[in-house]
């Protein structure tokens, strides 16, 4: 006798053979997505579309729209892309997934690449799509896994599973390539729809796709050359430090050759700065006020008093302001589409307020400042502030480099700073480390100390953040007069001892279980560092505590 279980989606439920797969089940729902289905959860669990349901079960679907579909979506793209290079010029042919630019990842191959060799890649891709490979997951003996990447000369590979202590690891294989990737992939090429390359220089080129702010259509390739340059300039030093990979990393921890790293690190962190604050220096005569704007635990904070402390070294007297304290009053906060007050629109500020407030503090005028009550949503002004010849405005605020802001005020009267932690690190050449991950796990540390908020809040909070940060300061990140890196090479070791236990305390039926799960799975792929040789002026003290800023 066939056994059947019963599969709840949504509000309907359906008897399915006992083993059906989320892929055979996937049809019956396609209607209800306007792109194909690529993944599915399974009683709260994340499964890719040849899992086999064996027990009754709730199931949802995904396709890109989401951010776990759209993981998967890139997932299956970067593999079609090895696929291509190696089909077309061999086994020792390769490219490394570098860092996100612009809706898209940077990659560099290892050979001469020229346009006409991208439309031959480009080609590839599409034909290995149309095709409708199958994606095959496989589990193998790590140990013999190992011994398989050493033989063929895929060293970064066999020493990211040195620090994977499971007896088996998963394989995909596409076509006659096995590859491993420490994430979940879609089931066949074909699921992937719509990318395009889009060269840059030799030997690099920009992979890009439909993202979730932007499911319908690839936007236009924008360069950044301020952002390009800052990865260039980190990865150079990355290459000169012998320190690319995670396994680099975790080698220097193992043999207890961290503190000089840290100490190397942290020096360099603070030169960079202290080489904004002498270009600030030399602007003296004209430049007033210095605007920091960033992303979400950039570091914002600790870079505007760490600066703050370097112009004065020079001379000058800045005076700090944020952009908070110019917020509206709490009933005229614009509100989301769930009904939600909305901080991250710039609509949240008064913008005639701060203009005019800037206005006349350079005018040399006694002003009143306003402070921000978050709780009751009003604004008080107890605070005067006036400025003095060698006074300058220290400004941050996530809409501190937009065009609309500060209209009336000279542009040569200001010098703007912008700063995001650009990990210098990957995993290996076909896994990449997300910088939004670093931030997030960076966020969840802080909240966690500061703030009393459960690492489920700051999961659940996320994915707001993010859609704030995409249209309010990514667009912005080319005002900038100069890019500072605020990542440290040496962090995720260091947030691995503190964010590891906050993680595994997220319960399996909450929302974000699987988002924890992943966070989890990466983090633990660094050795944990000791927090003892972390200077108290480094902005990594800004998220684990203890930072010589915060007891001022």
């Amino acid at each position: 006798m066939i056994e059947k279980i019963e599969i709840t989606v949504g509000k309907s439920k359906i008897k399915v053979t006992k083993g059906t797969t989320l892929e055979e089940l996937a049809p019956n729902y396609q209607e209800n997505f306007k792109y194909r289905i690529i993944l599915g959860k399974v009683n709260g669990q994340l499964r890719e579309l040849s899992y086999h349901i064996i027990d009754n079960a709730e199931v949802e679907f995904f396709d890109l729209t989401s951010s776990q579909g759209n993981r998967i979506y890139i997932n299956g793209l970067v593999f079609i892309l090895i696929y291509a290079i190696k089909s077309l010029y061999g086994k020792k042919a390769d490219v490394s997934i570098e860092h996100s630019l612009d809706k898209g990842l940077y990659c560099e191959t290892n050979f001469k690449l020229t346009p006409s060799r991208l439309k031959e890649i480009f080609n590839k891709m599409k034909e290995t799509i149309e095709l409708n490979l199958p994606i095959k997951k496989e589990l193998v003996d790590r140990l013999e896994t190992i011994d398989y990447y050493n033989e063929i000369g895929d060293f970064e590979k066999s020493k990211v599973l040195r620090y994977n202590t499971n007896t088996y690891v998963t394989l995909y294989r596409l076509g006659n390539l096995y590859d491993y990737f420490y994430s979940q992939m879609p089931t066949e090429s074909s699921m992937i729809e719509k990318f395009e390359l889009t060269y840059v220089e030799d030997n690099g080129f920009v992979l890009r796709f439909p993202t979730i702010y932007s499911p319908d259509k690839i936007t236009p390739y924008v360069h950044h050359p301020h952002m390009f340059d800052v990865f260039n300039e980190c990865r150079e030093w990355a290459k000169i430090m012998k320190i690319t990979t995670s396994n680099d990393l975790n080698e220097l921890v193992s043999k207890y050759r961290v503190g000089d790293l840290i100490k190397i690190d942290e020096t360099l962190q603070s030169n960079r700065l202290l080489g904004v604050a002498e270009k600030i220096n030399d602007k003296k005569k004209k430049v007033k006020m210095v605007l920091i704007a960033g992303p979400s635990s950039s570091g914002k904070t600790t870079t505007s008093k760490k600066l703050c402390m370097y112009l004065e070294s020079f001379g000058l007297h800045p005076k700090v302001l944020s952009m908070d304290d110019f917020f509206v009053e709490r009933e005229n906060t614009p509100k989301d589409k769930d009904g939600k007050y909305d901080y991250e629109c710039l609509e949240a500020v008064d913008l005639k307020l701060f203009d005019k407030t800037i206005a006349n503090l350079l005018d040399g005028k006694e002003t009143k400042i306003p402070t921000y009550d978050f709780i009751l949503g009003t604004k008080s002004f107890v605070n005067t502030l006036k400025m003095e010849d060698k006074d300058i405005l220290v400004i941050e605020g996530i809409h501190a480099l937009d065009k609309k802001v500060l209209t009336n005020i000279p542009k040569d009267k200001k010098f703007k700073i912008y700063i995001s932690p650009l990990t210098e690190l990957n995993i290996d050449t076909h896994n990449r480390i997300s910088t939004t991950d670093c931030r997030l796990l960076r966020r969840i540390v802080r909240d966690a100390r500061t703030r009393g908020r459960s690492v489920e809040d700051s999961i659940k909070t996320w994915p707001s953040v993010r859609k704030g940060e995409e249209l309010y300061i990514f667009p912005c990140q080319d005002e900038a007069d100069v890019t500072i890196n605020t990542a440290l090479i040496y962090e995720l070791g260091v947030l691995r001892t503190y964010v590891e236990p906050l993680l595994y305390d997220v319960p399996i039926d909450s929302p974000v279980y699987e988002e924890a799960k992943r966070l989890l799975k990466f983090i633990r792929l660094f050795l944990p560092i000791p927090s003892d040789a972390v200077p108290q002026d480094s902005i990594l003290r800004e998220f684990i505590g203890g930072s010589y800023f915060y007891n001022k």
